[in-house]
């Protein structure tokens, strides 16, 4: 199954990156490689994450304090989110409002 970033969601995943990147060396691609780990488990059994409300699933990432969101759409997954689990609750709301 393929999967699509929410644009709001690469941003966040984005500068998520480059905050790790400036906190210790090569600590950017421990976090990318979380992520990505959470993705690729995601598109393998999309029904196997927990579901957060209504259509909305989710996967924590290892080690990092972070949760990646999804929907599970006819022919892909939609990646919603790349949340910070400590950080402003059900902002992402707005994403799938539209």
């Amino acid at each position: 199954m393929r999967y699509e970033f929410h644009p709001d969601a690469l941003a966040e995943y984005e500068e998520a990156t480059q905050y790790y990147a400036g906190c210790r060396e090569g600590l950017e691609f421990r976090f990318i490689a979380a992520v990505e780990h959470a993705v690729q488990q995601i598109i393998e059994a999309p029904e196997r994450w927990h579901i957060l409300e209504e259509d909305i699933r989710w996967r924590l990432t290892r080690v990092f304090p972070y949760a990646v969101l999804y929907t599970i759409e006819k022919d892909y997954v939609l990646i919603i989110a790349v949340m910070h689990c400590h950080r402003e609750p059900g902002y992402w709301r707005r994403r799938i409002s539209n």
